[in-house]
């Protein structure tokens, strides 16, 4: 017990102390400032956010969970009032999405 507690110890300060030799020196100041999120943090933080990534954004959240609950369709009972539902519940998924379509929702200009 004793000599795995040593070895666990003598590893770490020794990942340690190599991490600290190989380590570069960073050779731009930029590259050592946070960066989240992909904006710059600099900038102002009321800078415009386009409605358009977040709608899109919005619209492959509501195709993934259509996606989680497709996927256990096969495995389920495949009654008349399933197999109904899944049908309703597809046909208004892609009803929105034809109507976002059509209202050049989904373009980037």
């Amino acid at each position: 017990m004793k000599f795995m507690i040593t070895m666990i110890i003598t590893l770490s300060l020794l990942i340690s102390f190599l991490t600290l030799i190989l380590n570069k020196k960073l050779s731009l100041m930029e590259k050592g400032t946070c960066f989240e999120c992909g904006f710059n943090p600099i900038n102002p933080t009321r800078a415009p956010f386009s409605i358009r990534f977040f709608l899109l954004a919005i619209l492959f959240l509501i195709f993934d969970v259509e996606i989680a609950l497709i996927l256990p369709f096969p495995f389920m009972n495949t009654s008349t009032t399933t197999l109904i539902s899944t049908t309703t519940f597809l046909l208004l998924l892609n009803m929105g999405l034809v109507y976002e379509w059509l209202n050049t929702f989904l373009e980037w200009y």
